[in-house]
This record gives C-alpha cells, structure tokens and sequence, in this order.
C-alpha cells in the first residue's frame, strides 16, 4: 500500500485529534457550475465569462486557502496536504487568467516576452508569496513527500491540451480514486494520445516530466511501465501491450496546444 493510500486511511483520525480538513466546497461549486465536458467527453472546458462574474466568491476561497498556517498545514495527513496544494494551484491559476481575461488567448500570452505566468508570485500561500512553479516544482514534485506521478493529470494550466479541469475540487478521502479516474480519462483522450501506422503517440507531458513516470510508482520504473499499467485507456490490444513491454514500440509525441480552454466565446 503506497502512502498516500494509507494516509487517506487515516485522514479521519485528524478530527479526532482536532485537525479539521479544509473546506473546499466553495470551489467545489464554482468547478460544478463553471466546468463542462468538451466535445470528446474526456477534458473539459472553462466558462471564464461566468466566472468572473462570480469572481467574489473565487477571492474568497483564495483568502481562506491563504489563512492556513503552515504549522496546522505539516500536521495535516497526506492526502489531505495533496489535495490542498492541487486545488490552490488551479484555482490560483484562474485567477491568473481572469486578471487578463478576456484579452488573451492563452495562458502563455501573460507575462510577455520576457516574462512567464508561472513565475509571477500570485499566491500568498503557507506564510510565503508562491508561483505557480513554486506549488508544482516545489511544494508538490520537488518536496519529497509525494510519490504521485497522477499529479501531472490533475494541476491545470488554463489550455487546451493540458489534463481536464476536474469539475469538483480534490478531497482527502477521494484523493486516489480521483487522480485514478483524471488519469484514465486524460489517456483515453485520442487528441492527445493514440496509436497510430505502429507508433504509439502520447502528450508531451511524458517528456516533460519523464523522471516521475519512472520514479517506481506502483513498481513503473520506466515510462513504458507507466503506458503498460494504462493500456486499456490507451485502447492498445494485447498485441500492442506485449509490443509495448518488450521495447519495441516507437513512442513519439503529439503535439501541446496552448490555446485557452475557454467554452465559449469571451465576455465583452
């Protein structure tokens, strides 16, 4: 049983000893309300218009997610700290888009060209001003307290090609099954990751962040162990899979679109 499994176990156990979890229903509501499937049913788009109208309510769960102490965050369990860094940084990410909302098209337009929007320090967050790089690279992937590849299936950068905008937030006591299912359906997704004339092509992610793919997660010391493990989203047949395991497919990449998932037309 990996750690995560066993921390939500006894994610429980915190009321007991007087650490509440955090709320996140607030963003919760805004993610049922303003998050929809995309045409291929396996990502999803965001209404941004809506939103920003609703904006208060956004600030607001900003607020409360700034007002935790990081002395009360290190006593949480870990699937409760998990959770809580991956709703901070998409709901963080938001609100990046929505200070430029709706003049741009991407997410890569903020910050010109000398700039980046991940590196902008946007989220007061455990007593310091973080970026987004700072919650991904440092706090989720470069802590070393989470062995969690599925992350890179969860944590959204407002385009279309990255993984879906769950439409719910993340919680403790549904942290596993939820980065499961995020991850099946980000690999189902043929836009993104499909076989094709013998070659297997998958999304750039799995070059980006190769390492974690092949840091022994569930035993996938490779990034073919990791594809093998999700064959069936993959929609690979028996064959393939076999292929697959023994090294001899070709893996390439698809490319990354970063336009804005935005489901409709921008507000004026």
């Amino acid at each position: 049983m990996n750690g995560l499994r066993l921390a939500t176990l006894f994610t429980c156990l915190a009321f007991t000893s007087g650490v509440a979890a955090f709320d996140h229903s607030d963003w919760s509501r805004l993610l049922d309300r303003f998050v929809s499937a995309a045409e291929n049913g396996d990502s999803t788009a965001i209404d941004y218009a809506g939103i920003q109208r609703q904006r208060d309510r956004l600030r607001s769960y900003l607020h409360r997610l700034s007002d935790v102490e990081a002395e009360t965050f290190a006593e949480w369990p870990e699937s409760e700290r998990l959770a809580f860094l991956i709703n901070a940084y998409n709901a963080w990410t938001v609100e990046l888009i929505l200070d430029e909302y709706p003049d741009i098209a991407s997410i890569k337009d903020i910050g010109g060209w000398f700039g980046s929007p991940w590196k902008q320090a946007i989220a007061p967050l455990l007593g310091e001003k973080r970026t987004l790089d700072d919650i991904e690279h440092g706090m989720i992937r470069g802590s070393g307290e989470f062995d969690e590849p599925r992350i890179h299936f969860a944590v959204n950068c407002a385009s279309i090609g990255c993984p879906a905008l769950r439409a719910e937030a993340y919680v403790a006591d549904r942290l596993d099954a939820q980065l499961e299912a995020q991850t099946r359906n980000f690999l189902k997704d043929r836009s993104r990751n499909r076989w094709r004339d013998g070659r297997l092509y998958v999304s750039p992610l799995f070059k980006w962040y190769r390492e974690d793919f092949e840091a022994g997660w569930r035993g996938t010391d490779s990034l073919t162990d990791f594809l093998v493990l999700y064959s069936g989203a993959l929609g690979l047949s028996a064959n393939q899979t076999e292929a697959l395991q023994a090294g001899n497919v070709d893996i390439r990449y698809t490319d990354y679109d970063w336009r804005l998932n935005d489901s409709g037309p921008p507000a004026h």
